[in-house]
């Protein structure tokens, strides 16, 4: 027979559903608002205008994703889009995370100096003009290089990569040094594989702000050439808007019968996000991990 000391009290147990019914309610709360762009991509244009879709499609129409990818621009786009989140997130995590690596090392004595220079940086800017006007000097207007080498070094990313490293024990990097290795080779071949559960936090951080971004592809990339997806999604929805005021409705009503802003919107949205999606479970091992230890020391 079980001891009346292990079994819970009523008090715990309805801790328990109290807490159950809480987490399910907010998961509903965070689950929901997909589940509801996706029901309104897959419902006819003309009848999403009425309301009154929540779960799941009234009409059922793929008339919407099928506008988005008719467009010949969107897998140059795509392409764009994916070689950028590499690219930009691959070198993000190596510029930053040496970085990090340099103001942890205990015998270095311009660390603290760099570290307090980069977290001036994260609360003040050049401004907007000053920014575009260095990038111009620099020839990185209208180039594939503007996306990724503004973002080599990040300040906030740097702090959570050396506040990780500085949990790790110091004889590892110092019997490294008594063997003669470099720096470089300790960075490589040790602290970067025992620090890799926050470095693939940050990637997640890092990849999904190069996928998401569109502001810096109008400001830098006047002539077109390197669009990416965000921004031929964007021009097309805009587009779609457009078509309300236009003068030949009918023409427009013919072209685009069962399409409307809110079912392109909700396809824009899932197209957009879905990616990413995928992506995140192969990282979520290493994500809740990584920016804890991390954040244990600043």
């Amino acid at each position: 027979m079980e001891p009346s000391f292990l079994k819970p009290s009523l008090g715990s147990r309805l801790f328990d559903a109290f807490n159950i019914l809480f987490m399910l309610l907010m998961s509903f709360v965070m689950i929901y608002p997909f589940i509801n762009l996706l029901a309104l991509s897959l419902n006819d244009g003309a009848d999403a205008a009425r309301g009154g879709i929540y779960f799941w499609p009234r009409e059922f129409s793929f008339d919407s994703y099928m506008l988005l990818f008719q467009n010949s621009q969107l897998l140059e786009g795509l392409v764009i889009s994916v070689l950028r989140v590499v690219v930009g997130t691959c070198t993000c995590l190596f510029m930053t995370g040496l970085l990090a690596y340099i103001v942890t090392i205990r015998g270095f004595s311009g660390r603290k100096w760099i570290r307090l220079l980069f977290l001036v940086t994260m609360y003040f800017s050049g401004g907007l003009i000053p920014t575009y006007l260095l990038m111009m000097k620099l020839g990185l207007i209208n180039t594939f290089h503007v996306y990724w080498i503004p973002s080599l070094l990040n300040a906030y990313y740097m702090l959570i990569i050396s506040s990780y490293m500085q949990n790790l024990p110091e004889s590892l990097p110092e019997s490294a040094r008594i063997d003669g290795a470099g720096e470089m080779r300790i960075y490589m071949q040790i602290m970067f594989p025992i620090s890799l559960p926050v470095f693939a936090s940050i990637a997640v951080f890092s990849s999904v702000g190069h996928w998401n971004a569109w502001f810096d592809v109008i400001l830098y990339n006047s002539s077109g050439e390197w669009d990416t997806l965000q921004v031929y999604l964007r021009r097309l929805l805009l587009e779609v808007e457009a078509l309300q005021q236009v003068a030949d409705q009918q023409l427009a009503y013919s072209k685009y019968r069962n399409i409307s802003p809110l079912t392109l919107r909700a396809a824009t949205s899932m197209v957009v996000t879905l990616p990413i999606i995928f992506v995140y479970p192969f990282f979520q091992k290493y994500f809740v991990g990584g920016i804890t230890l991390g954040a244990v020391k600043g």
